[in-house]
């Protein structure tokens, strides 16, 4: 028998880890995750933070837990690996590889150029355009999951289009990034969204039904001050020949594309799985991309020797886009396993208890002002929402809060803020995007990121409500034996 066939025998014979001792304690089974998390915003601080440069992060968190193991290394390996083989992040995984796939072949059926064909020809102009971008940007980023692609298609298209019809500059930039929260916190195929029902071990459907009262209760007011103050731009030189430029790159055809994310939202909605949902998503859309001329088969998938994956196409590029992050939760979640473990998350929980006590609505607190906290330091909000995740659950999980509830407070806090910091990611790759924009439309105003973040409307309001929804219990639920939402506590 080789070395490697008598590890793989040893490990398949040996029992899960139950209790790892660190030295310092607590604070030592931390060290893999404190480490990641100091790494994160150290990165993000000097603008260095990259999805490749988190996982390394984590990494050698990781590595350096080791030293800090009193138990043998072979267990602190063998808990790793228990905390590795968690459903939670295979779960979340699977269901990104197959929300990305789904949107990428959204993309290239053409649905953002179907949606600025329908901004187009609606005729409106100053702060009324901005309104409209906000809910055409809400709709794109639902139906593709994906706030930072759609604040990228937005920048590209529409920001020329707002500037051209007199809207202003920062309004329209806030109505891009606000339709991406909005999309990113209530999709069922968004990356936030699958993580924290993932992580709180609830189902995507009755987490996306539960929160979308959250969502228009932000996007109602939204739209009405992107309508109000989103005008009195000055148009820009040769503004009508850019609209119908733009006009020219448009494509009603591309508004089919809503049918298969209309299928996905009914199957999931009326409590079919994600990749159920998903496939039936995928394999409605493909023949309609083909049949009515929108793309070719090779655009989806196709076979390429000189490229590096030699499989290229939308379902290759869906799968890639999440690689780093399926990558980064795996090992999270390991260090949190790690917390665990090492009695770390015991100890923090005995610390907040001391002052949340019998208080279900400081427990909220605790909750809301953790995510917000990571998330303000951390500018890519999936890595911050991981990070966040375990936390949740523990002190949740203690006061019987709803896993649905639970979800909600984390992913509202993380999408929200994720596009409202100046340092956040997406916010500075759709400043980017726009002074790309400025080669083709000299003219083009550039916002920096610190003018626009005051009026991301539909992130703030979100982030209000969900910290009013804290202290006064609005939509709390509690959790029974058997998953059940109560609306009282139960008994211990």
């Amino acid at each position: 028998m080789t070395s490697a066939e008598e590890e793989l025998a040893r490990t398949k014979g040996s029992k899960r880890i139950q209790k790892l001792d660190f030295r310092f304690g607590a604070f030592g089974a931390a060290v893999p995750l404190v480490f990641f998390v100091v790494w994160a915003i150290t990165t993000s601080v000097m603008k260095l933070s990259s999805e490749v440069g988190l996982v390394m992060g984590a990494l050698i968190g990781i590595t350096l837990g080791l030293f800090f193991s009193k138990s043998k290394w072979g267990d602190y390996a063998q808990g790793l690996f228990d905390g590795l083989a968690q459903p939670v992040g295979v779960v979340a995984i699977v269901a990104w590889f197959y929300a990305g796939m789904f949107a990428q072949i959204l993309q290239v059926g053409g649905l953002v150029e179907g949606l600025v064909w329908l901004g187009g020809i609606t005729g409106l102009t100053g702060g009324l355009f901005v309104a409209m971008t906000f809910l055409l940007a809400a709709v794109f980023s639902t139906a593709v999951g994906t706030g930072y692609g759609t604040t990228v298609a937005f920048c590209t298209l529409m920001y020329p289009a707002g500037i051209a019809v007199g809207a202003d500059p920062v309004m329209m930039f806030a109505a891009i990034l606000a339709g991406a929260v909005f999309g990113d916190n209530l999709a069922p195929v968004s990356d936030t969204t699958i993580v924290s029902a993932t992580t709180q071990e609830a189902d995507v459907p009755g987490v996306v039904r539960s929160r979308f009262k959250y969502s228009i209760m932000a996007a109602i007011p939204s739209t009405i001050l992107f309508a109000i103050f989103g005008g009195g731009g000055d148009n820009g030189v040769g503004s009508s020949d850019v609209a119908a430029s733009i006009m020219d790159d448009s494509n009603p055809a591309g508004l089919i594309m809503l049918l298969p994310f209309a299928i996905v939202l009914i199957l999931a909605l009326t409590g079919q799985h994600l990749m159920t949902s998903l496939t039936w998503g995928i394999l409605s859309a493909i023949p309609l991309i083909v049949f009515t001329s929108l793309g070719k088969f090779a655009d989806i998938i196709s076979f390429d020797s000189e490229s590096d994956t030699v499989i290229t196409g939308a379902l290759v590029e869906g799968v890639m886009g999440y690689m780093n992050m399926a990558i980064l939760i795996l090992l999270i979640v390991a260090a949190a396993h790690l917390l665990k473990l090492g009695g770390t998350m015991d100890a923090i929980t005995g610390l907040m208890i001391k002052w949340i006590k019998n208080s279900v609505r400081r427990a909220e607190l605790a909750i809301w002002s953790i995510v917000a906290l990571l998330n303000s330091a951390i500018t890519i909000n999936t890595a911050a929402e991981i990070a966040a995740a375990p936390f949740v659950k523990e002190l949740g999980e203690k006061y019987k809060i709803h896993r649905y509830r639970r979800a909600n407070m984390l992913d509202a806090v993380t999408s929200a803020l994720g596009y409202i910091f100046p340092w956040g990611a997406p916010v500075l790759l759709g400043w980017s995007t726009i002074k790309l924009m400025t080669e083709t439309y000299e003219w083009l105003p550039v916002v920096s990121p610190t003018a626009v973040f005051p009026y991301v409307f539909q992130g703030w309001f979100l982030v209000v409500i969900m910290l009013i929804a804290a202290i006064t219990g609005w939509g709390l639920r509690f959790e029974g034996k058997n998953g059940e939402e109560l609306k009282e506590r139960p008994n211990d």
